[in-house]
């Protein structure tokens, strides 16, 4: 039984590298047997330009194009951020004005609501925030402390649920008018 050197190169390396080359090559759409191996001297932005960023030859328009509105930026530079013929994008429009635009009412003031559902809430958002602190700034918390911070938090959130109603209005489908 021979082992094979695991010093020796390996005799497939070449072939599998000018696999590999002609691969590449033709890809790029290159001649693989130009001088130099097909390699691309002084190629420039323009001969490789998949976006059409180099403006050397007519693009086709996009559908977000075609779809634009083609009146000018209101600052007479043609659209497209203030580049003078450059396509519209799509922050090159200004919006129409609504005559009639939703003002959402005032919510009304905490002054005017029941205490105890004011006081739920506070136990309900404090208590998971109290214990955060705690575990972060006093280590050496008594357990007392934190099961009255449980205990309260759970009552809190048992109290609004207790709160919501319990059948919903035929006639209330959630939209105001």
């Amino acid at each position: 039984m021979t082992r094979p050197d695991p010093n020796s190169p390996d005799p497939g390396a070449n072939q599998d590298d000018a696999v590999w080359l002609d691969l590449v090559a033709r890809l790029e759409g290159r001649d693989p047997d130009a001088p130099g191996g097909g390699a691309a001297a002084g190629r420039a932005f323009r001969d490789f330009d998949p976006l059409g960023l180099s403006g050397a030859a007519p693009v086709e328009p996009s559908a977000r194009e075609r779809l634009a509105p083609k009146t000018p930026a209101a600052d007479g530079t043609g659209g497209a951020g203030g580049r003078p013929g450059a396509a519209p994008g799509p922050r090159d429009f200004e919006a129409d004005d609504d005559e009639g635009a939703f003002v959402p009412e005032e919510p009304p003031s905490l002054a005017g609501a029941d205490p105890m559902t004011v006081l739920a809430w506070l136990g309900a958002v404090g208590g998971p925030v109290a214990l955060v602190m705690a575990a972060m700034f006093w280590r050496s918390a008594p357990l007392v402390a934190i099961l009255g911070i449980v205990a309260a938090f759970a009552a809190s959130v048992i109290f609004l649920i207790m709160k919501l109603p319990g059948e919903k209005d035929e006639h209330d489908d959630g939209a105001r008018v």
